[in-house]
């Protein structure tokens, strides 16, 4: 079932057992797996868009059709609030890494989808590269890139929507490169604004870094009270030194 434009194509909602031309409610989500929420759908700038300002974002492998999550808890880092550790601390100020964004999206994408152990199987599919690139060109999605030595060294990328940041993933081929990327980010963002990084899937590594889990209902609250809120739009193109903390 395709809309008037062929842009969205119907979703199943596992809950229902049904199809709809929407994203169902984000309470329709299964409890196992958490969040699985909808199968389906294409994967594009306008489905992605609207499921980023519902707090739903897509996770799967090659092998599956797409899949919709709104998982019931999830990690965020408020910027002003990320922790740094006194190793990552010592790292920052010996100034080993440049930093830019939005300088090579793409192939902070495609790092991020055969770093470490995600090689081979990743849930960055080729798929998913090719519509997080329509996003970045329209200005909603954007890199941190690491260099050293003029290397690529690690990175990060993700989603702007509003107020809120979604990170998507992250690699390092140095030690610490994607953290301190990430700590320049938390700089940038709340300079700019930001009130939240979603963080999307509870890990050690992440509350280490200052994450807090937060209930679906009151990341849902975030989201509404801030999507429509301008703080950074379009490129987010700059060169610099990180800050020494």
């Amino acid at each position: 079932m395709n809309d008037a434009k062929g842009t969205r194509s119907s979703f199943y909602c596992v809950r229902e057992q049904a199809f709809t031309s929407s994203f169902p409610p984000t309470d329709k989500a299964l409890s196992e797996p958490d969040g699985l929420l909808a199968i389906g759908g294409k994967l594009n700038v306008k489905n992605l868009l609207e499921a980023y300002k519902l707090g739903i974002f897509p996770w799967y492998s090659e092998e599956n059709p797409v899949m919709w999550w709104s998982p019931k808890v999830r990690p965020v880092i408020r910027p002003s609030e990320i922790r740094i550790s006194k190793s990552l601390k010592k790292t920052i100020n010996k100034n080993p890494f440049d930093l830019s964004y939005d300088k090579c999206f793409k192939k902070i994408m495609q790092h991020c989808s055969t770093s470490g152990e995600r090689a081979g199987k990743s849930w960055i599919t080729s798929t998913m590269i090719e519509a997080y690139t329509d996003l970045h060109k329209l200005g909603h999605a954007h890199s941190v890139e690491c260099w050293q030595n003029g290397e690529l060294c690690g990175g990060l990328y993700g989603v702007s929507v509003g107020r809120v940041f979604y990170g998507e993933s992250m690699f390092s081929k140095q030690p610490d490169a994607s953290k301190v990327a990430l700590v320049d980010l938390c700089a940038k963002l709340h300079a700019w604004g930001y009130l939240v990084i979603d963080c999307q899937i509870p890990s050690p590594h992440l509350s280490r870094l200052g994450a807090k889990l937060v209930e679906r209902e009151q990341f849902e609250k975030i989201i509404s009270q801030n999507v429509d809120k301008s703080t950074k739009p379009g490129a987010w193109n700059s060169h610099s030194k990180y800050l020494v903390v």
